[in-house]
């Protein structure tokens, strides 16, 4: 007891540098549903919609992180070609087996419908812009071949995704008002919606998708090097590298990215756990499955899942801190990480079986 004691008090040392809290569980039915569980039934997906570019060093500079951002899901995260849905502006541009569809507004409605007819309760769909936007406001749109789209007109495209968990990464210019508007229209719980500029003045090009796919690769992002990366390691991956960027440069930044995850519309541009926005972002993982769980024994992979899912119980009771007594929170928080201890144990134990 006293070596476990030992591992759960450097356990909470270090897990004080992420406190979290949010709602994270809401009813459906009579079923009470977890929002972003890592169950072992639940599918994640991926769509990827690049649009149209000008110039060809824009074209090529899209046709790679279209390109890139597919093979980290697939290489990195365990996501299935199937289970990835990538749109492109032209696919005739793009001769290339990994694209599935042109990025027009007959593709992503075939697409999105796609995704919905395969998907279940407590899949999660994370879908990333690429690209470029247009507009203010309201009027903000996404720029796709044909007739743009507005936030409003693309969150009514998941209004089928009742009871799966989604994440939108907009990483177009002049993106604020389409991200504005996706957030206050997408329908359901469990939304989290990410935008690369903090206003309809900041139009440029963001830096944001370089970094955002950047800190994907080879889970980069990691902060906690649970060998895990969250939607908030990405995003402040991302944030923190573009800052460096203007900085080398000499250049007062021309973006800011912002991210909702409760639901009101309002970006934070510093999301942290505890936080208005940072709670879901934390406990939305990216990765699928790890391709090491093919070479686990049926007991040692329900040991990891139990692992994962004491790490997000102790996640979650961090956040609800300043809700409890102290000497009920540190109980609490000391029986979660003796058993999280004690099955971490016993995974390493079990190591051949």
């Amino acid at each position: 007891m006293n070596k476990l004691l030992t591992v759960a008090v450097l356990a909470a040392s270090i897990a004080s540098v992420f406190p979290v809290s949010a709602q994270t569980e809401l009813m459906s039915g009579d079923v009470k549903r977890e929002l972003f569980a890592q169950s072992a039934d639940s599918i994640k997906y991926a769509l990827i919609i690049t649009g149209p570019t000008v110039g060809e060093e824009n074209e090529r500079k899209f046709r790679q992180l279209s390109l890139s951002l597919h093979d980290v899901l697939g290489r990195d995260y365990g996501y299935g070609s199937d289970n990835i849905e990538l749109l492109y502006d032209e696919v005739s541009a793009l001769a290339d087996e990994r694209v599935d569809g042109e990025a027009t507004r007959e593709g992503l409605e075939e697409a999105v419908k796609r995704l919905a007819e395969r998907s279940k309760n407590g899949d999660q769909l994370a879908v990333f812009l690429l690209g470029h936007g247009t507009g203010v406001d309201d009027e903000a749109k996404f720029n796709i071949r044909g007739p743009d789209i507005t936030g409003s007109d693309f969150a009514r495209l998941f209004d089928a995704f009742i009871e799966q968990d989604l994440i939108f990464i907009n990483t177009t210019s002049a993106s604020f008002g389409f991200a504005t508007a996706l957030a206050r229209e997408v329908s359901g719980e469990g939304r989290i919606v990410v935008s690369a500029t903090r206003s309809s003045a900041e139009k440029f090009d963001p830096q944001f998708s370089r970094y955002f796919i950047e800190g994907l690769s080879e889970r980069r992002a990691d902060r906690d090097k649970n060998s895990r990366v969250s939607l908030l390691e990405a995003f402040n991956y991302a944030k923190n590298n573009v800052d460096e960027f203007y900085d080398d440069q000499g250049r007062l930044a021309s973006e800011h990215a912002g991210l909702d995850d409760n639901g009101d519309a309002l970006f934070a541009l510093e999301p942290a756990p505890g936080e208005t926005d940072g709670t879901l972002a934390e406990i939305a993982f990216i990765d699928a499955d790890s391709r090491d769980e093919e070479r686990l024994s049926p007991a040692r992979l329900a040991l990891k899942r139990r692992m994962q899912a004491l790490e997000r119980e102790v996640l979650l009771l961090r956040g609800r801190k300043a809700e409890l007594l102290e000497d009920d929170y540190w109980s609490q928080f000391e029986v979660l990480l003796i058993d999280l201890a004690r099955t971490t144990e016993e995974f390493n134990a079990n190591a051949n079986p």
